[in-house]
């Protein structure tokens, strides 16, 4: 599995907002990169399916208490994700968007 960090997300996609510190050196897979973005207000989605048929997303909302979220949708329909705060100690898995 390949990984970037959150930085180069919000390069790749041209998003300018200001995220805290720790965000922006977080690790993610590569394989959102490949994904398609859609902005509605000041709120980003990239999803993204892969081989395997998972559909990953990130949500990115800069001014929200959790920046960003990642979510996975199983094959089984089952959800899979985490939630990153304002600080580094603010990160929650979840099962439910």
């Amino acid at each position: 599995m390949i990984r970037m960090i959150f930085q180069e997300v919000l390069e790749y996609f041209n998003i300018e907002e200001s995220f805290p510190d720790y965000l922006l050196e977080q690790t993610f897979n590569q394989v959102f990169l490949d994904g398609e973005l859609s902005k509605i207000d000041n709120h980003y989605k990239i999803v993204v399916t892969t081989r395997q048929d998972v559909t990953h997303q990130m949500f990115i909302k800069p001014q929200d208490d959790y920046p960003v979220v990642i979510m996975s949708i199983l094959p089984n329909g089952n959800l899979n994700g985490m939630k990153f705060g304002q600080t580094k100690d603010d990160v929650k898995y979840i099962n439910k968007l």
